[in-house]
């Protein structure tokens, strides 16, 4: 039924106002892929925003928090920072913490991660015979989140004109210093 009266609403429209939505519907869609790429540059990391999937990462990270990624190269893995890392094999990429570093004498870092709420490493997750994991496998390192609870909220107030950004009830800081993030209370 919504369909039929899109078509209807299409139909009555004349060349020009037709022409006029397409290019509209086009700058939106270039618009949202500039400012993208521009992260992406910006951050130095493939996807400079992604969504926590699973409660591997509890209660640093829920289901549905957006994780803010950098992906520097010249700053270097340290114990307890948050990496997003891919592994060969599997499409969705990894969220959890630095467990061990084994650095080589050629200056080569090899790495160990393991999730927050998980009992034993990652190692079973790596690719058959892989026991660390490379400066190359990782996607983009924690900077900050933005709570699943919090974004919600921020796309309803945006959505209903009214901003409400000073209501939000907590916006999370990853430390990088620190084995476990602490979460800062703003009002």
């Amino acid at each position: 039924m919504l369909s039929l009266d899109f078509l209807d609403d299409v139909r009555r429209m004349n060349k020009r106002q037709l022409y006029y939505q397409v290019l509209n519907f086009g700058m939106i869609v270039s618009s949202a892929l500039m400012i993208w790429k521009g992260l992406m540059v910006v951050t130095g990391s493939e996807s400079p925003i992604v969504v926590v999937l699973s409660g591997s990462m509890e209660p640093a990270f829920h289901r549905g928090d957006l994780l803010f990624l950098t992906n520097r190269v010249e700053d270097p893995i340290r114990v307890g920072e948050i990496v997003v890392f891919r592994i060969e094999g599997r499409e969705i990429p990894i969220v959890h913490r630095v467990l061990k570093i084994h650095e080589k004498e050629n200056g080569d870092i090899k790495f160990l991660t393991k999730g927050d709420n998980n009992a034993v490493d990652d190692r079973g997750l790596y690719k058959q015979g892989q026991h660390w994991l490379e400066k190359k496998d990782v996607v983009g390192r924690a900077r900050g989140t933005l709570c699943s609870s919090c974004w919600v909220y921020l796309c309803w107030s945006i959505g209903s004109e009214v901003p409400k950004l000073r209501h939000l009830r907590r916006i999370n800081y990853v430390q990088e210093t620190s084995v476990m993030p602490f979460r800062t209370e703003l009002s």
